[in-house]
C-alpha cells in the first residue's frame, strides 16, 4: 500500500516509524525535554537520521490528568517547530491536535497529516479536514484524557473499537473525506486497562478489514509498568517487543520515542520477511 501524504508517497507495505516530538512541559515521557525550538529541531533531525518517516509534533499533553492548553498557547508551541522543520527537511510532518484552528494553521505551516486523538469529534473538525484535503489519523478513546483511566469498561474491547472505527469512517465519508486519506489508531492506553490493551494488540489484525493503514502507539506506555514493573525511562525493551508484535499483527506505522532502536528491530523484521527461500 502506497499512502499519499499530500504529494509525499510512503510505501506502507513495510512498517514505518512515526517519531514523537512533544513540545510540552508535561508529557508523560519526555515533557520539558524539547519545548525549546533549538532542542526540538535537534531531536527531529536526530529521529529523521535514525529512520523516522514521520515526525509527530504535539503541543498539548494527553496523559491522564494533563492540564488543558489554550488554542493560542498550543499554536505558539508547535508552529515555530513546524515552520523551521519544513524549511530544512521534506519529512512528513504530523500535527497531533484535536483543535480545528490548530489543524488549519499547522497544515498551512507545512504539516501534511493530522493526528487526532478525538477522531474529528470537535465542532467543525470533519468539515475542516475535508476542506484541507490532508490525511488524518483517527484514534479511539473512551471518555476524555481527564477521565479516561477512571475504570475503563467494555463488554468486548475489540468489537467496540471496531464499531467505533466503522462509525467514524462513515462520518468521514459523509463529510467528503476519502477513505484513502484515513489511518486508524486503536488508542492503546486511552481509556483501556492492561487487559484491554493486550487484547487489542493480540487482535490488531482484525482491523485490517477496514483496508486502511493501522497505527500503533505503544511506546513507553504505562501498561508496561504493570508487566515489567519499571519506570517510564526503563521501558525501552518492553516498547520494542510491543512494536514488533504490532507490525507482525498488521500495524503499518508505529509511533515511538526511541526511533533508532525501533528502526533496528524493524530492519531485522524486514530482512527475515523478505529473504528469498530459493537462495
Amino acid at each position: 500500500m502506497v499512502f499519499d501524504f499530500c504529494g509525499t508517497k510512503l510505501n506502507l507495505n513495510s512498517p514505518q516509524i512515526m517519531g514523537v516530538l512533544n513540545i510540552t512541559p508535561d508529557s508523560f515521557s519526555d515533557g520539558g525535554q524539547f519545548n525549546h525550538l533549538d532542542k526540538a529541531l535537534e531531536q527531529a533531525e536526530a529521529m529523521i537520521a535514525a529512520g523516522a518517516s514521520i515526525i509527530d509534533i504535539g503541543g498539548e499533553s494527553t496523559r491522564p490528568g494533563a492540564v488543558k492548553v489554550g488554542e493560542q498557547e498550543e499554536l505558539a508551541r508547535v508552529l515555530p517547530v513546524i515552520e523551521k522543520l519544513r524549511q530544512c527537511s521534506d519529512i512528513i510532518i504530523s500535527i497531533d491536535t484535536s483543535k480545528p484552528a490548530v489543524m488549519r494553521q499547522a497544515v498551512a505551516a507545512g504539516a501534511s497529516l493530522i493526528n487526532d486523538i478525538n477522531a474529528l469529534h470537535s465542532d467543525g473538525a470533519l468539515e475542516l479536514v475535508a476542506e484541507l484535503g490532508v490525511p488524518v489519523c483517527l484514534m479511539h478513546m473512551q471518555n476524555k484524557p481527564e477521565t479516561m483511566q477512571n475504570k475503563p469498561d467494555y463488554d468486548d474491547v475489540v468489537e467496540e473499537v471496531s464499531a467505533f472505527f466503522s462509525e467514524r469512517l462513515s462520518a468521514c465519508e459523509n463529510a467528503g473525506i476519502s477513505t484513502d486519506k484515513i489511518i486508524l489508531d486503536p488508542g492503546f492506553g486511552f481509556g483501556k486497562t492492561l487487559q484491554h490493551n493486550l487484547l487489542l494488540l493480540k487482535n490488531l489484525a482484525s482491523f485490517k478489514k477496514f483496508n486502511v493503514p493501522i497505527l500503533a502507539g505503544l511506546s513507553r506506555k504505562s501498561m508496561f509498568a504493570d508487566i515489567v514493573n519499571k519506570p517510564v525511562d526503563k521501558r525501552l525493551y518492553a516498547s520494542l517487543s510491543a512494536a514488533l508484535i504490532a507490525v507482525t499483527n498488521g500495524a503499518a506505522i508505529v509511533r515511538v520515542h526511541d526511533v533508532e532502536q525501533t528502526a533496528d528491530v524493524l530492519k531485522v523484521y524486514n530482512a527475515v520477511r523478505q529473504v528469498n527461500s530459493s537462495c
